[in-house]
């Protein structure tokens, strides 16, 4: 193992601190390039030529439920608080125009990967749900038997009905938002469930013993403390889920919850709150997969399921607010957070006679598609393979990005074997490394985003 070569304890090595730890809470990356940074592609790109020319051994399909119950106080996704089945059914339709649109650019592809997100795609009724399998299956040519399959549920959509549709249709993981299991923690985010309704909805859900559950709870809330954090976590543990997601509660001028209520709530001890329950969770045998994800080893000896690394870009993402990644490509339709811009957004979507080309989007350049290759490896376990970027890419990533070498000086990152790897004390500032990381061009298009 090549060890983190430090630096002394110099001005310049505490200003290399501040930069890298001094806000470990500053952005959440799940994606890159963020999709604040997309704008209008002029001249749209065909969607036909686009994916003709992408060489991807085993694709993701992802499909996006922008529906919702209510709309919890710390969510900027696109969601609509809508229960109205008339409007899923409408919403479905267009899915399947989609991708009946889309289908003859994958024949032949291969999924590897199936999600269904949102939203909350289980607030739609049994039938609608399972028309989504049929679209994956019959329009884009998903095999249910060689992907894995993952669905997001909510504790009120946990029905005898909607489970019988996952389970018929070989739903290997459900994911279940409690985000704590306080009352007046979840109240404090507008959540709309007791927390003795979601405990229940877990027990339902154990008993249909699908091969992966994961639980996501949320650290940081407005009148947390570490004992009601342990309380959270030892309750989730006790369930025995496979996986458990741990998120720092970000807000933003566009969530319902306001940063300034969280600053005028006293101190952030949301690092010392990541802290304890990486103590617990791994105490508990889960292992740690990235700042967030906790899970225990599975055998998925149920099905033959093929590869997927999370760093390659072929994602078709079906459904308005989804998604999708060819090497150069990233695109979707357009963003927005307000109820108003989001409905807007649905209608245009809804009323489309044709998803033939991308318009709104980014391209990414080759310097992009290095950085990305890279924050896509190294904020996970997994880490980055040197050996497989210079196969890629034709150069030495240490090299090229001395943010590298900064990470190692830091004994944040240790290369081991050829990967490069955040240390545990690294693994805590995922969000602020990813944050550093992003290229300045990528930034100021960030910067620049107008929320709607």
């Amino acid at each position: 193992m090549l060890q983190p070569s430090s630096l002394p304890a110099t001005p310049e090595r505490r200003e290399l601190e501040q930069r890298w730890t001094a806000a470990p809470y500053r952005s959440y990356l799940y994606s890159y390039p963020h999709k604040t940074a997309y704008r209008d592609l002029s001249p749209a790109e065909p969607l036909k030529e686009l994916w003709e020319r992408d060489q991807t051994d085993y694709y993701f399909l992802y499909m996006h439920i922008p529906f919702c119950g209510a709309r919890c106080g710390f969510c900027n996704l696109f969601t609509l608080p809508d229960r109205r089945a008339s409007v899923h059914e409408q919403y479905v339709d267009a899915l399947q125009r989609q991708a009946e649109d889309w289908a003859p650019w994958f024949q032949g592809r291969t999924f590897s990967r199936f999600a269904i997100g949102g939203g909350t795609p289980t607030l739609l009724e049994a039938e609608q749900l399972n028309r989504l399998f049929d679209i994956a299956e019959h329009a884009m040519g998903l095999n249910s038997l060689q992907a894995s399959i993952s669905v997001e549920t909510s504790p009120e959509t946990v029905t005898e009905d909607r489970m019988r549709v996952l389970k018929d249709r070989l739903v290997d993981r459900v994911s279940m938002g409690i985000q704590s299991f306080v009352e007046d923690e979840a109240a404090a985010i507008y959540r709309p469930q007791k927390p003795r309704l979601a405990e229940e909805a877990l027990e339902k859900l154990m008993d249909y013993q699908f091969p992966l559950i994961n639980i996501d709870l949320i650290y940081g809330l407005p009148g947390q403390t570490p004992d009601t954090w342990l309380y959270s976590l030892e309750k989730a543990i006790g369930y025995g889920p496979g996986e458990i997601f741990i998120y720092p509660l970000y807000t933003r001028e566009n969530t319902i919850l306001k940063p300034d209520q969280i600053r005028s709530a006293g101190s952030d001890i949301r690092l010392e709150l990541y802290h304890i329950a990486r103590q617990r969770l791994e105490a508990a045998g889960y292992i740690q997969y990235s700042m967030r994800r906790f899970a225990k080893e599975t055998d998925f000896t149920h099905k033959s399921i093929l590869p997927f690394s999370c760093q390659e870009e072929g994602m078709a993402g079906l459904g308005c607010g989804a998604r999708s990644y060819t090497r150069d490509m990233h695109y979707a339709s357009r963003y927005g957070v307000s109820a108003a811009a989001t409905r807007s957004i649905i209608a245009d979507y809804v009323a489309a006679e044709r998803h033939d080309t991308a318009d709104y989007g980014f391209r990414l350049s080759v310097a992009e598609q290095k950085r990305r290759f890279i924050l896509k490896a190294l904020l996970h376990r997994e880490g980055l393979a040197l050996a497989s970027y210079e196969d890629r890419f034709g150069s030495d990533a240490m090299n090229e990005h001395s943010d590298l070498q900064e990470l190692l000086s830091l004994e944040l990152a240790e290369v081991d074997e050829g990967i490069l790897r955040l240390t545990t004390r690294g693994m805590a500032y995922s969000d602020a490394i990813g944050d550093e990381l992003i290229s300045g061009d990528v930034r100021e298009l960030m910067n620049g985003y107008v929320v709607r």
